[in-house]
């Protein structure tokens, strides 16, 4: 099996949000196997409850949320967003329709439901609209700035149409941290648009949350402390094993939306007061997984957490360099991240030919052995991409990968002379 597995602490392996395993999170992951304690109710995980609950303080604290504020560990992104346009849906319903949702199921008018999100958001608000019964055309997508950046006047505008054509806009996702381009949506910008027309103001930082370590960075993502409800991964750049994510809303009676009891978990009469997190969750058996985060808080402290994302950013600027600098590489966007967008474009390919031979590129190292390149499309042309999550990477090994791109270029093109003018 391992032979025929991903790498991923190996310097080549840049292609996806999928970082390498800190240690202490690796040995936190052997406990949470061998205690097998499940976060439904108290008298299953009386230790990891509280574990949870502190973790969840600390986060609210690190995200600008007040006292109120609550959350709960999720596996991810995915589970986060849905669970926020979950939350969204029920809240709009029964202070628009004065309907009840969880009881009383969708109204009528809620055909008419919109959701508003970036053109380069992540999939997980169409898939979650379609989960929600709204259907994926419920989600309306704003265009970007050059920078990829949800465009705040392009959102008046489509606001205003949606309006004028009897559409109930309900939810505003913003992004911190596209997946192609790392990029950060105007947080203040959308916060204020949001309280003007009465939105439920989703974050979606699962990748670029981690800024909010970095006293150097964490000015990127302001803003996100004024959203309703926020995505955080740790299996991205706070290096834990998969699956580790957390879902955090700034007020925290608004669980109160999908709150449900039952006799054998957690009881309306709950004995003591004990916490049962059930009610907090789209799940029922739930992993430990806030002990990862926990013991990599207390082994590397913030300020350690920090210089290892710090330190990949600088790496995606001094790649990004690498390949402005070179003749045939074309550089597609700055790194805000460290997301690099480039495609191989040597003289003598046409416009036409460039996307068919990144996609053959890419292959190519893959099979080879060479590295492992993320891919995206750019204006409708195929284009690789790093993303350099592993701080043990260094640009003297993402120079041997572009190496390894011309080397299987030449390859290719004596393979394929269709890819020649």
């Amino acid at each position: 099996m391992l032979a025929d597995s991903v790498g991923v602490p190996d310097p080549s392996c840049i292609a996806h949000l999928h970082c390498p395993p800190l240690v202490p999170a690796l040995a936190a992951e052997t406990a949470i196997a061998a205690t097998n304690q499940s976060l439904d109710s108290w008298d299953q995980s009386p230790a990891a409850t509280h574990v949870e609950r502190r973790m969840v303080d600390r986060l609210c604290e690190l995200f600008g949320y007040g006292p109120g504020g609550d959350g709960v560990f999720t596996s991810g992104g995915t589970q986060s967003n849905f669970q926020a346009l979950l939350l969204a849906r029920n809240w709009f319903a029964r202070e628009r329709f004065g309907r009840r949702v969880k009881e009383s199921g969708l109204p009528h008018k809620s055909k008419s439901m919109r959701i508003l999100c970036s053109e380069a958001a992540h999939f997980t608000a169409e898939q979650s609209a379609a989960h929600l019964g709204l259907g994926e055309n419920a989600v309306v997508t704003v265009p970007t700035d050059d920078d990829y950046r949800m465009d705040p006047d392009a959102l008046d505008a489509t606001i205003a149409d949606l309006r004028e054509r009897e559409r109930e806009p309900f939810a505003l996702v913003g992004t911190a941290g596209t997946t192609d381009f790392g990029s950060i949506d105007p947080l203040d910008s959308l916060a204020d648009r949001a309280d003007e027309h009465g939105l439920w103001f989703h974050v979606d930082a699962a990748y670029g949350g981690a800024l909010a370590l970095s006293p150097a960075h964490r000015e990127k993502l302001a803003g996100i402390e004024r959203a309703d409800s926020l995505a955080v991964d740790f299996h991205k750049l706070f290096y834990q094993p998969i699956s580790c994510g957390a879902f955090l809303v700034r007020d925290g009676d608004r669980f109160d939306l999908i709150r449900r009891s039952a006799t054998y978990l957690n009881p309306e009469e709950a004995d003591l007061g004990a916490p049962n997190l059930v009610s907090k969750s789209v799940q029922t058996t739930r992993r430990f997984d806030a002990l990862k985060p926990y013991v990599t808080f207390r082994t590397l402290g913030r300020e350690g957490l920090a210089e290892l994302v710090e330190s990949t950013l600088e790496l995606a600027d001094e790649v990004a360099d690498l390949l402005a600098d070179a003749p045939d590489f074309e550089l597609v966007n700055d790194p805000t991240l460290n997301a690099v967008v480039f495609r191989y474009r040597p003289e003598g390919v046409g416009d036409d030919r460039v996307g068919r031979l990144n996609a053959a590129l890419r292959a190519a190292l893959l099979r080879n052995g060479d590295g492992v390149v993320g891919r995206t499309e750019v204006d409708g042309t195929t284009s690789l991409k790093f993303t350099l999550l592993n701080p043990k990477t260094t640009v003297e090994d993402v120079a041997d990968v572009l190496d390894a791109v011309r080397n299987r270029a030449r390859t290719i093109a004596v393979a394929d002379r269709t890819l020649r003018r």
